[in-house]
């Protein structure tokens, strides 16, 4: 006689997979959708530090070179030599930082990846085709 009200055997054991396989799912993409929004806020925050700053350092500089040419009027040509050569190097370093700080950064996403590679590996230990769970 069929069971009306409960679900047996392999076709309630699919829904329970389904069901969970679904969970997982979704909070993996309310994992990957979080960490989206923390990088657009922290992107966001670094773009306005830096226009900031660059602004405020240009200025710096124009007045400081303006300053040393007028106070050093009669070796002018000598101050704003020194002075684009001294930016040329810094300008050079800031490259190379840059190139530097690029290597070091955490790939996109590494938490989400990192959590579906433990579900698969997870999944496979169920099933039988993987290691066994620790």
């Amino acid at each position: 006689m069929d069971e009306p009200h409960g679900e047996s055997g392999a076709w309630g054991a699919a829904k329970a997979k389904a069901s969970s396989l679904l969970a997982i799912g979704y909070t993996r993409l309310q994992l990957l959708g979080n960490e989206l929004e923390v990088g657009r806020i922290s992107a966001m925050r670094q773009l306005m530090l830096a226009l900031a700053l660059v602004f405020c350092v240009g200025v710096g500089v124009l007045l400081t070179v303006g300053a040393l040419v007028l106070l050093f009027w009669e070796q002018r040509l000598a101050v704003v030599s020194v002075a684009a050569a001294l930016f040329w190097v810094l300008s050079a370093f800031f490259v190379l930082r840059l190139r530097q700080a690029d290597k070091k950064t955490e790939p996109l996403f590494s938490a989400s990846l990192a959590e579906l590679q433990e579900d698969l590996r997870q999944l496979k230990a169920a099933s039988g085709h993987g290691p066994s769970p620790d």
